[in-house]
């Protein structure tokens, strides 16, 4: 079995051992970590004995920390002190379970804590008293994983692919934890692009940090772009993830490579940054799509309000049921002061963070903040079906605080829907693929930066634009008829006068209340009085006559009583405020978003203006908004069918019907 297709095929068939004492959605939790320790059984399979002999000759000795001396002699920055191997565990079957259980304890700290991370410790027994234990590391014991014959990037499709089997199974989330890797390729190609005389440099070191790493497929693509390129430079990889088992299968990925443990980290990037105050050279992400940050809202609100622009999430905050933009945000706060070399950033959005928000929004506060930095270097909008979990389509964004000087105050846009292949077998609802053609060619139209039939490039103002308010005269003519008289009587002023609200005895309350509805009957009177003037088109004349006819306060119940007799009225005269402003009818009231390139001011002369000559624009809610419509940029127009062809299609619609209906009468 050489080929990594293989490899899962014949994992996945171990996991039928497991039917009866567990259902499918638990399988992962005993097949991923023997998976794992299977690998780090054959990465130190050819050292064993000589971390034995160096443990037996210094164990007692004067030196307490023998790790450094015991991953010196693995070769490797892990160990395993004890003197099984999955093989040789078979050897004792009646002590199985013990036996393994030690050779797990025998691995170093890290290593240790990356295993303890499945928790997969707990299942041992019950493995062992189901009869299924001998059977699992039997079956295990003869694959193979070695990186000679599994490398680390085959291993890490290994992985992929049986997460997305066993969470297919369990009718979970297929793709949660990774992204298909030519995506990533994609995405590290285009980060990677302008810097690749500065990455040949010998001894070259750089920093490469993903916030939701999940089982490391981005950090690890990187890493292989590097080494390629320059077998002597060295991309140094830092992670976070939330996920116990996408954790330690990265841990576990980035342990084998010579990676530095410690810079992998679980944890909630959000409300437990586990790299504060650090900065990086290269960032990339796929967080979750639509994925609601709820249980962090108290901890983000607190940092939003408390510490500003000095924090991770200054900018604004999304709403609640999508928190993509509170990612990009927290890796915008670890980029690189320019001085320091500053840093490239790509991440992976669906089409929300595009355009979700409305002027003055969280989403557009955000997207306003990144444009008017000049951050935003370019989106490239993806096939849709491509990734494992969802169908929709997807778009790539990088970011930088080191553009180019000819990408200074300009943003690329690339239509990349239709660079992909039909793949032989679906994969979940991914059946399109971005092969290596079409992966260099949208990183050439990239590279080109020329304008296409695939490419705009716009100004960053192009996004922005201002909402205004556009106000019309309130025109109300007033009546007093029985209709309104009802609506008088049915208004919360009107009905107060009659109750009580303080704590009273019966005989005061009995007092208020008579006086209350006495001075109803008052008002009520006053107006029948005012009912002969007929309809009456002006608000100040009308105010005038309720005032002479004794009702006059307070002003909440006049206000309210006014309102209640009044309807609107084209043809009434403007209703006016104490200054003599004309009163806007929010009824009437519209806005308008106006590029922010046009003058406001034109542009009610020109659009609005000519159609209502009474508008006018309230300028102090005038809000800034930017949002990013990708489709509307590269519309193409499709005619519509011929009418006869659709008429066919009607006819052997019918026709069908037709002919359902005769068999359901048969």
């Amino acid at each position: 079995m050489n080929h990594w297709s293989e490899k899962v095929s014949f994992i996945w068939s171990i996991a039928d051992l497991l039917r009866g004492p567990y259902r499918p959605n638990q399988y992962k939790d005993v097949m991923l970590p023997m998976t794992v320790l299977r690998r780090l059984d054959c990465v130190l399979a050819p050292t064993k004995q000589d971390v034995l002999d160096t443990y037996e000759k210094m164990q007692g000795g004067p030196v307490k920390n023998l790790e450094p001396f015991l991953k010196k002699a693995s070769g490797h920055e892990f160990c395993n002190t004890s003197k099984f191997t999955l093989e040789s565990l078979k050897g004792d079957p009646d002590n199985l379970a013990v036996n393994l259980v030690q050779y797990m304890k025998g691995f170093s700290s890290k290593a240790q804590e990356i295993i303890d991370s499945f928790g997969f410790e707990e299942h041992v027994d019950k493995l062992d008293k189901t009869n299924r234990l001998f059977l699992l590391v039997s079956r295990f014991s003869e694959i193979d994983l070695h990186p000679d014959t599994v490398s680390n990037l085959e291993m890490g499709y290994i992985f992929e692919e049986l997460i997305r089997r066993f969470n297919e199974a369990s009718n979970e989330q297929a793709g949660d934890h990774f992204t298909p890797r030519e995506v990533i390729q994609l995405m590290v190609d285009l980060l990677f692009l302008p810097d690749n005389d500065i990455l040949s440099v010998k001894g070259i070191i750089k920093t490469m940090y993903d916030p939701a790493c999940g089982t490391g497929g981005m950090l690890s693509v990187s890493a292989n772009y590097l080494r390629e390129l320059n077998p002597q430079g060295h991309l140094e990889l830092f992670g976070q993830d939330y996920n116990a088992q996408a954790y330690a299968i990265c841990g576990s990925d980035m342990m084998i490579k010579g990676q530095d443990m410690a810079n992998i980290k679980y944890g909630d990037s959000f409300t437990d940054d586990k790299h504060r105050g650090k900065r990086f050279d290269y960032m990339l992400a796929n967080p979750p799509f639509g994925v609601e940050w709820k249980p962090q809202e108290s901890f983000i609100k607190k940092e939003h309000k408390q510490q500003g622009y000095g924090g991770r999430f200054g900018a604004g905050l999304p709403r609640i049921n999508d928190g993509s933009l509170l990612f990009l945000q927290h890796m915008l706060s670890k980029m690189k002061p320019v001085s320091e070399g500053g840093t490239r950033l790509g991440i992976v959005f669906n089409g929300s963070p595009l355009f979700t928000g409305g002027a003055g929004s969280g989403e557009s506060e955000i997207r306003r903040w990144i444009l008017e930095n000049d951050w935003l270097e370019g989106i490239v909008a993806l096939p849709d079906q491509l990734f494992y979990n969802t169908g929709i389509n997807t778009y790539v964004w990088i970011l930088t605080n080191r553009k180019q000087p000819h990408r200074k105050g300009k943003v690329q846009l690339i239509d990349a829907t239709g660079f992909f292949k039909k793949m032989r077998r679906s994969l979940g609802n991914k059946r399109n693929e971005i092969g290596d053609e079409q992966r260099k060619e949208i990183t050439r139209l990239y590279g080109d930066f020329q304008e296409g039939e695939f490419v705009r490039i716009f100004d960053n103002d192009d996004f922005g634009y201002r909402r205004i308010t556009v106000e019309r005269p309130l025109r109300l003519n007033f009546a007093v008829t029985d209709e309104r008289l009802d609506r008088v009587k049915e208004t919360r002023q009107f009905q107060s006068l009659a109750k009580t609200r303080k704590r009273k005895n019966k005989e005061e309350v009995a007092q208020e209340v008579a006086e209350g509805k006495k001075k109803q009957e008052e008002i009520l009177q006053a107006l029948e009085s005012l009912r002969p003037l007929g309809v009456v088109k002006n608000k100040e004349e009308w105010s005038k006559a309720m005032k002479k006819a004794g009702i006059k306060e307070p002003a909440g119940l006049f206000r309210a009583i006014l309102m209640a007799l009044a309807e609107r009225d084209k043809t009434a005269d403007i209703c006016r405020d104490k200054k003599g402003n004309p009163e806007p009818d929010p009824e009437l009231r519209d806005y308008e978003n106006v590029p922010l390139k046009e003058d406001i001011h034109a542009y009610m002369a020109k659009e609005v203006l000519p159609f209502v000559p009474d508008a006018w624009m309230d300028q102090d809610k005038t809000r800034v908004g930017y949002e990013i419509n990708f489709n509307q940029y590269f519309y193409r127009y499709t005619p519509p069918r011929p009418l006869d062809e659709i008429d066919a299609d009607l006819k052997q619609i019918e026709k069908e019907i037709a002919d359902m209906l005769v068999e359901m009468t048969l």
